[in-house]
């Protein structure tokens, strides 16, 4: 199997290789390296085979160190730093040809009660009607460069729609926010996964609400884009197969470095996840 066609729930299979290592297969999504959401959602999955089933993971913060090789597989080694009365704490590695790719701190809590407020959802045209990412993909199939054409219009394990869409290859100035919706394109049975697929998309276009203003998308050869750090926290439980609105917006852009933050709602108002970036943005 080619790895644009390695499906998204066996890059959640991660095979134990020993106590606390694990190791996990690569899916190419256009990129000439791992795409970080990727190594997002297997850290999450392997610190998560190290703690007990009722405390969910909350909380989890890395830095990508080098890029991922698509050639080979990452090996992610597991340190139990605590196991409290409610919170476990783990830190992750991911190693590739003998050195650290990504590392990441991740916090795990038993659900408890206690006082509530949140943000509020705004306002947009909700996904039925909307186009799907990679069917706008292919209606441009002509400008996609060749070698690239194949995997960027293959089906997807995700539906992605954006409200407003934005051309790739040809971007107008915009203001730093989007808005999109996406989904699992099929049913998601463990519980497990729902949080490591929305880890997963959460590191999907993030950056490119600081691109925005610039009229620069990630597809420019004259800009390198890369994310440096990523920091999720849920909030509360959801389903990744069903809707999901995921607002992003950049207050900064500045030093060869954009930052950006976004939310995640549920189709009825509900905030279930924040998370937040900072990423090279650098002129070639």
């Amino acid at each position: 199997m080619s790895k644009s066609g390695v499906g998204l729930l066996d890059v959640l299979e991660l095979e134990q290789v020993e106590h606390n290592i694990y190791k996990g297969r690569n899916r190419d999504i256009g990129t000439d390296r791992i795409y970080g959401g990727q190594v997002l959602a297997q850290s999450l999955v392997a610190a998560s085979g190290t703690v007990a089933e009722d405390r969910p993971i909350h909380s989890m913060h890395g830095y990508f160190i080098l890029p991922g090789d698509l050639e080979a597989p990452a090996v992610y080694f597991v340190d139990r730093l605590r196991d409290g009365g409610s919170f476990a704490t783990r830190r992750v590695t991911a190693i590739q040809h003998g050195r650290a790719i990504f590392t990441m701190s991740a916090s795990f809590h038993r659900a408890e009660e206690g006082v509530e407020h949140q943000a509020s959802m705004p306002e947009v045209p909700g996904p039925e009607g909307l186009t799907s990412e990679v069917e706008l993909l292919r209606g441009m199939k002509d400008r996609i460069p060749e070698h690239l054409r194949e995997v960027l219009t293959q089906d997807r394990p995700l539906d992605i729609r954006p409200v407003h869409p934005l051309d790739p290859f040809d971007p107008e100035p915009r203001p730093p926010v989007r808005h999109v919706w996406l989904r699992a394109g099929s049913p998601v049975t463990v519980d497990l996964h729902h949080r490591a697929i929305l880890a997963y998309a959460s590191d999907y276009g993030l950056l490119g609400a600081a691109l925005q203003p610039h009229g620069l998308t990630f597809r420019h050869r004259d800009v390198m884009v890369a994310s440096l750090d990523h920091a999720l926290w849920f909030h509360r439980p959801f389903r990744v197969d069903e809707w999901l609105l995921y607002v992003m917006e950049s207050p900064a852009t500045v030093g060869a470095r954009g930052f950006a933050r976004g939310t995640f709602f549920t189709r009825d108002g509900v905030l279930v996840a924040s998370v937040a970036q900072e990423g090279l943005v650098r002129s070639l």
